[in-house]
């Protein structure tokens, strides 16, 4: 079993003419994706990835033809907010976002657009889900994973290959892999993730990989301690960080002495979450339980 998606998801693909979105596209097909079809305006009527999959001009035209109930996006920031807003007017279930830099301003008007909507978000700035060993909606390499039962959700893309890769060195597999991003403000956070996994029967163990900014750890901390039966190893990126300088993602601003690594261990291990001291500590921590 798997959250979010699976063998029935249908894919499209917004920006599949594009060299992200070629490359990616044919990834994820390889993988075992069911991609549907992709979207660019101005080229309906193509065919790419050596004619299997058709492109239209809308995703509303998309959607409607083919099915699809879930997207990934590949374009550029400047026109990301607008395919994110396209794809929930069109009904799209799930949108998984993997541009980065899109404007703070312009992310709070559309998680208002799209708050009324039943609309998934995950993203901006996402390196996507993989559910192994079928299915994968994202940049996440398909060969650092192996199908097991510890779920993982991370803020951070790279931190994200190198603990599912340690996982699978350790002959330990993954139910789903998330990867919430990494900017200040995104679709969906820790909790929503959290809530999956808690009730996903595959899934024994959680994997939670945060970063210095923000409070979305110490939030998930108080969930996990009040709602989940399921153990939580955590593991928080920049604790090497100096002071005063912002590292890594948009999102990984301290301000005011919040934000900073120890608050986030301090409250993970408060919530009775084991938290590694490096990505390769999680597995022996999870052999361990």
């Amino acid at each position: 079993m798997s959250i979010l998606v699976n063998t029935e998801t249908r894919l499209l693909v917004q920006g599949i003419t594009g060299h992200e979105g070629g490359f990616h596209a044919v990834q994820m097909l390889k993988y075992g994706t069911n991609i549907v079809a992709g979207v660019t305006p101005g080229k309906g009527g193509e065919w790419v990835l050596n004619g299997k999959i058709p492109v239209f001009d809308s995703v509303q035209t998309a959607a409607e033809f083919t099915g699809a109930d879930a997207s990934i996006i590949f374009v550029p920031a400047r026109f990301a907010g607008d395919a994110i807003l396209e794809a929930a007017d069109a009904d799209i279930k799930l949108i998984v976002c993997i541009t980065e830099g899109l404007p703070v301003k312009e992310m709070l008007q559309i998680k208002r657009a799209i708050s009324h909507k039943d609309v998934r978000l995950i993203g901006p700035n996402s390196p996507g889900i993989i559910s192994p060993p079928f299915t994968k909606v994202g940049i996440i390499p398909g060969s650092i994973t192996k199908p097991g039962n510890v779920g993982v959700v991370s803020r951070s893309g790279t931190l994200t290959y190198e603990v599912v890769y340690a996982l699978k060195q350790a002959d330990i597999g993954t139910s789903t892999c998330v990867g919430i991003g990494g900017d200040p403000i995104v679709g969906t956070d820790f909790i929503d993730i959290l809530s999956h996994f808690e009730g996903d029967s595959q899934t024994d163990v959680v994997v939670m990989i945060g970063e210095i900014g923000g409070s979305e750890e110490e939030k998930a901390a108080a969930y996990v301690a009040n709602h989940m039966t399921k153990p939580v190893i955590g593991f928080i990126a920049g604790q090497a960080a100096p002071p005063n300088k912002r590292m890594g993602h948009a999102g990984a601003i301290i301000e005011g002495g919040v934000g900073t690594a120890e608050s986030k261990i301090t409250a993970l291990k408060n919530a009775g979450i084991q938290v590694a001291h490096y990505p390769e500590e999680i597995p022996e921590l999870i052999k361990k339980l």
